[in-house]
C-alpha cells in the first residue's frame, strides 16, 4: 500500500503494535503458506466437536425453560432471542447452577456477568480494578502468561509485573516479594492472574496447599486474585483438585470461565464470577453488577440467540458443565496421551542434548526445551523444511526466559496427524535444534 498516510503510527495506541501480536499475524502467515505442514500451533477446539450442533433445538430447549422456570410467556420468550437482552446476561441461572454442581462455586446469579467469551470478561475485570491507566497499581502475571491477559493489560495501559512459574504454578515467594518491593515504592500490586489448572502456554498445575496458599497471601497482601479456568475440564474425572474460586472465603477471587472449550467457540460465551461487595454511597452492589455497567459502553450485551445455545447445551446436558465437557475431556485427554507416547517413541531415548520435553497431566499443551533460539527464523525452517509447524513461546513471555522453548498443540489433531508431525519434529530437532 502506497500514497499519502491519512495516519501516523505513533499517534495511533501501541498495542497494536505488539511484538507478540505481531509473531501471531506471522504464524497465521506461514501456516497459509505451508498447507501440507502438520500444524501443533492452534490451541483450538478439535473440529468433529462442532459438526452436529443443532442450533434450532438448543434454542427452543431454553424457550421451553424460559417459559416453565422464568416465567416468561411463550411470545416474550421468543422476542428474548432477538432483542438487545440484559447486560448481565439471560443463562445466568443456569451458569451459577451448573458451577454449583460441578466445581463447588456458591454464587448468586447476581454475582455472575455473562460475557463476550473470556477475553472480554478479562478486559472487564481490568478496567474495572484499574481505573486509572498507567497508575501506580501493579498487575501481577505468571511468565509466560497467556497472550490475551497481556494483550488487554497493555490495551488499557496497565503497568504488568512478571512472575516466575514452575510446574506447580506460580511461584508464591516472588510474588511475595514482588508485593514487598512494589509497597517500598509507593505502590501495590492490585491483582495476579492466574490459571493454576493446566496453565496456557506453561502447562502448570497448582497442588492444593499451593492454592490455600496463594489464597492467604492475597488476603494478607489485600490483592484480587483473576483466576482463567479455561483448561480446568480436562482433568481426570477423579481428580477433586477444587479451584481457586471454590475454596474462596473473603472474596479474593474474580473467577472467568468460558464456553469455548467445552461447548464451541464460535458461540462466543463467557462468563465472570465477581461476588466482591462493592459501596457506592448508600448503595451496594456486586462487582458482577459494576462490570454489567462497564459492558454497556462496550458490547451493550451478549448475544442472546448464543446465550440460548449455550443455555441448551447445559439443559441437554442436565444442567451440567462436567457432563457437557465430558466428551471433549475425553478426547484431549487421549490426544495428549498420544502425543506424549510419540515424543517418547521418536526422541525417546536418543534426546538430543539440551532438549527437555515438559509432560503435563492436562490441558492442550506441551513444551519444549531448545539449545538454541525458538525464534521465527528457526519455525520457518520447520515449515519449510520438514513440514511441522509449532508456537515459539517468546510470545507468551515478558522476558527472556522463554526463548529457547517451543509450544506444542494436541488438541486439534488426529492420533494419526500426532504420530506423523511429531516423526517429523523429531527430524527437524535433530537436524536443526543443535547448539
Amino acid at each position: 500500500m502506497t500514497g499519502t498516510p491519512d495516519l501516523l503510527a505513533e499517534d495511533l495506541h501501541g498495542a497494536a503494535r505488539d511484538p507478540a501480536l505481531g509473531a501471531i499475524g506471522f504464524l497465521n502467515e506461514v501456516m497459509s503458506r505451508y498447507p501440507e505442514a502438520i500444524s501443533f500451533a492452534p490451541g483450538a477446539p478439535h473440529p468433529e466437536f462442532m459438526r452436529d450442533i443443532d442450533t434450532r433445538a438448543l434454542t427452543d430447549r431454553f424457550v421451553d425453560h424460559l417459559v416453565a422456570e422464568r416465567g416468561f410467556t411463550p411470545d416474550a420468550a421468543q422476542r428474548a432471542l432477538y432483542e438487545y437482552g440484559p447486560a448481565q446476561g439471560l443463562i445466568n441461572d443456569l451458569v451459577a447452577e451448573a458451577l454449583g454442581t460441578d466445581q463447588g462455586i456458591r454464587a448468586d446469579p447476581r454475582e455472575i456477568v455473562i460475557t463476550v467469551g473470556a477475553q472480554e470478561a478479562l478486559l472487564l475485570a481490568l478496567r474495572s480494578l484499574y481505573p486509572r491507566s498507567g497508575g501506580d497499581d501493579l498487575f501481577a502475571i505468571a511468565d509466560p502468561c497467556y497472550a490475551g491477559i497481556t494483550g488487554a493489560a497493555r490495551l488499557l495501559d496497565i503497568p504488568v509485573v512478571p512472575l516466575r512459574e514452575g510446574e506447580s504454578g506460580l511461584d508464591l515467594d516472588h510474588l511475595a516479594a514482588r508485593c514487598r518491593e512494589a509497597r517500598e515504592q509507593g505502590r501495590r500490586i492490585r491483582a495476579c492472574y492466574v490459571a493454576p489448572d493446566f496453565s496456557n502456554p506453561g502447562g502448570a498445575r497448582m497442588p492444593l496447599a499451593a492454592r490455600h496458599a496463594l489464597l492467604d497471601l492475597a488476603e494478607r497482601e489485600d490483592l484480587l486474585l483473576v483466576e482463567d479456568n479455561a483448561y480446568g475440564f480436562t482433568a481426570p474425572e477423579d481428580d477433586g483438585l477444587p479451584c481457586l474460586k471454590a475454596l474462596d472465603r473473603h472474596r479474593r477471587v474474580v473467577h472467568v470461565g468460558t464456553f469455548a472449550k467445552v461447548g464451541f467457540p464460535g458461540a462466543r460465551v463467557g462468563y465472570a464470577v465477581a461476588d466482591q461487595r462493592v459501596q457506592n454511597g448508600a448503595e451496594q452492589r456486586t462487582l458482577a453488577e459494576e462490570l454489567a455497567v462497564l459492558k454497556t459502553m462496550t458490547t451493550v450485551n451478549t448475544p442472546p440467540l448464543a446465550q440460548a445455545v449455550i443455555g441448551g447445551l447445559l439443559l441437554e446436558h442436565g444442567r451440567s458443565l462436567t457432563a457437557l465437557g465430558r466428551p471433549k475431556a475425553q478426547r484431549y485427554r487421549r490426544n495428549l496421551d498420544h502425543l506424549l507416547e510419540a515424543l517418547d517413541k521418536h526422541l525417546g531415548d536418543d534426546l538430543p542434548p539440551g532438549i527437555t520435553v515438559q509432560r503435563p497431566a492436562g490441558g492442550f499443551f506441551v513444551r519444549i526445551d531448545l539449545p538454541v533460539p525458538a525464534d521465527l527464523a528457526l519455525l520457518e525452517v520447520s515449515a519449510a523444511e520438514h513440514g511441522v509447524l509449532w508456537t515459539p513461546m517468546s510470545q507468551f513471555s515478558l522476558t527472556d526466559r522463554c526463548d529457547r522453548q517451543l509450544r506444542l498443540s494436541c488438541s486439534y489433531l488426529d492420533p494419526d496427524q500426532i504420530e506423523q508431525g511429531v516423526k517429523r519434529l523429531a527430524a527437524f530437532l535433530r537436524e536443526e535444534a543443535v547448539a
